[in-house]
């Protein structure tokens, strides 16, 4: 099996961000906590600060039909597009935030990628990842 991990703008600079919000981990580490925990699962990860970017990257889930976690950081509050993308994908998809977006800055608490999805885990920092695994399991 293969799940698709998209991190969105500025996600690369974890573990130079504030850590209240966004924990201690490095995006390297994230990534390699998801391997050891489920080492039978083919991650294909992605970072991308680009919006187009992004949205092919979608679209390569959309024709393969695989499922997809995606934490579009910044994007989800302002991305149509990539909302669109989202849309078309019809495999499982969870939105994950490593904050809490409704303990946050007004302005964040509308995603609008969310709203496509079929799941939004926010603020559990880097232990979000994991339970959007187990969300896709289930939801498959």
């Amino acid at each position: 099996m293969k799940i698709t991990v998209i991190h969105g703008p500025n996600l690369n600079l974890l573990g130079q961000r504030d850590s209240s919000q966004y924990g201690h981990l490095q995006l390297s580490d994230i990534q390699d906590l998801l391997i050891h925990q489920y080492p039978s699962i083919d991650f294909d990860f992605f970072q991308s600060n680009t919006e187009g970017d992004i949205i092919d990257r979608i679209q390569l889930c959309v024709r393969e039909n695989q499922p997809l976690i995606i934490n579009p950081g910044g994007y989800s509050h302002t991305s149509v597009a990539i909302r669109d993308a989202l849309e078309i994908l019809q495999a499982p998809k969870i939105e994950v935030h490593l904050s809490n977006l409704h303990a946050r800055e007004e302005f964040r608490h509308q995603s609008l990628t969310g709203s496509v999805c079929d799941g939004v885990i926010m603020g559990l920092k880097e232990k979000g990842y994991p339970l959007a695994v187990q969300a896709i399991l289930q939801l498959l």
